[in-house]
């Protein structure tokens, strides 16, 4: 594998996450509409995977981000220190008493169930993360002192504003100086971009930050929509013509991306809200010629393919392709191993679909009984 991770000796932080962490308010069995009290969470695309790495995999995270000085951000401090997220590049914005200039956001999510899908209603606008600008962040103390050997952002965080695309390229720019491995979920939401540019915005921020990035995350849509990338028609379920066409794709990319080391997307087939076929595959390389070279961009490497999980039960969906996330860097961080690592993958997300939230409630022993095929028997 061709990923070079820094000795956890060198450093303070396994994994840095930058993105907005908001507080996810949830109606539980009922509808948004008609909810008369909600469960209070934490979550955040970029965060959930630090997260999880921290609270499942027991690895040192940090995030970066920043919350309006009030009780609702200091609440949201408090979920995450309790995820065991070390909290000391949060910046703190002035809060006016009205939410005129900074705010924190807020996410309404229902779960869904049969027939009815899963909805998200955010309120998220002139929050204090979404206003972070290049320059806030001292990312030398971040990369340079403190040390991290990983840093995870993405598509998210990236079409919250104008200048949140410039905040992500300076901190993967230290990254880099650094030797630090980047990782980056492309995340494509249709409702962020639709008043940013559109399709066209998403391509033209995700494509300029993508040449920094070693190990690439994102389902087949985000590939086309965030990146341009036409994958071939797809069956309506997860089978073999599907990996193909993923396969099919990766030597497009690696041709426009040679600096891409790993790929990876998560199968999903929604039977309904409540039932749903998953699993994932990832490529790695590059490959080496007969020198022992990289061939850069060739597309040739390895594919690997995690066990396909027939009619998965979901409780809550929001948050198992971060999960996913956390599971894959966990697998190429810790084992050095691809094939080992998009089960990881596969069998965390799957677990957290199972709790609500959008943080994952699953330990590593849990998601080690269900790489190995480990059935769901009670355990006493």
């Amino acid at each position: 594998m061709a990923l070079k991770v820094k000795s956890k000796e060198s450093c303070e932080f396994d994994i840095v996450s930058l993105g907005e962490v908001m507080l996810r308010l949830d109606p539980g069995d009922t509808r948004i509409r008609t909810a008369r009290s909600f469960q209070a969470w934490e979550g955040g695309g970029e965060y959930n995977v630090a997260r999880g790495l921290r609270k499942c995999f027991g690895l040192r995270g940090a995030v970066v981000t920043a919350f309006a000085d009030n009780d609702v951000g200091r609440l949201v401090e408090d979920f995450i220190l309790q995820g065991g997220v070390d909290t000391r590049y949060i910046q703190w914005k002035s809060y006016d008493g009205l939410g005129r200039s900074v705010r924190n956001g807020l996410n309404f999510t229902e779960r869904g169930f049969g027939v009815r899908g899963a909805m998200g209603v955010s309120d998220r606008g002139h929050t204090a993360a979404s206003q972070m600008k290049r320059g806030d962040v001292d990312w030398e103390k971040v990369f340079g002192q403190s040390g991290s050997r990983w840093l995870h952002t993405g598509g998210i965080y990236a079409g919250l504003s104008e200048t949140t695309a410039d905040v992500i390229e300076e901190a993967m720019e230290a990254a880099k100086k650094h030797g630090t491995i980047i990782s980056y979920d492309l995340n494509y939401r249709p409702s962020l971009w639709k008043n940013f540019g559109g399709k066209k915005r998403a391509q033209e921020v995700n494509r300029r930050l993508a040449k920094y990035v070693d190990v690439m995350i994102g389902n087949e849509e985000d590939f086309t929509a965030s990146l341009g990338f036409e994958v071939p028609g797809t069956d309506e379920n997860i089978s073999s013509i599907e990996i193909e066409n993923f396969k099919k794709m990766i030597g497009a990319v690696t041709k426009d991306f040679p600096n891409f080391k790993v790929i990876a997307t998560t199968l999903r087939t929604v039977k309904s809200a409540s039932i749903n076929d998953w699993a994932a595959v990832c490529w790695a390389g590059p490959s080496t010629d007969s020198t022992g070279s990289p061939q850069a961009g060739s597309g040739t490497g390895t594919f690997y393919e995690s066990t396909l999980r027939e009619n998965l039960e979901i409780y809550d969906r929001v948050g198992g392709g971060d999960s996913f996330a956390s599971g894959l860097v966990y697998g190429l961080m810790e084992k050095g191993d691809p094939a080992l690592a998009v089960e990881y993958g596969a069998a965390h997300g799957a677990l957290a679909m199972t709790t609500p939230g959008d943080t994952s409630m699953a330990s590593l022993s849990e998601v080690e009984h269900l790489v190995k095929g480990g059935s769901a028997r009670v355990a006493r």
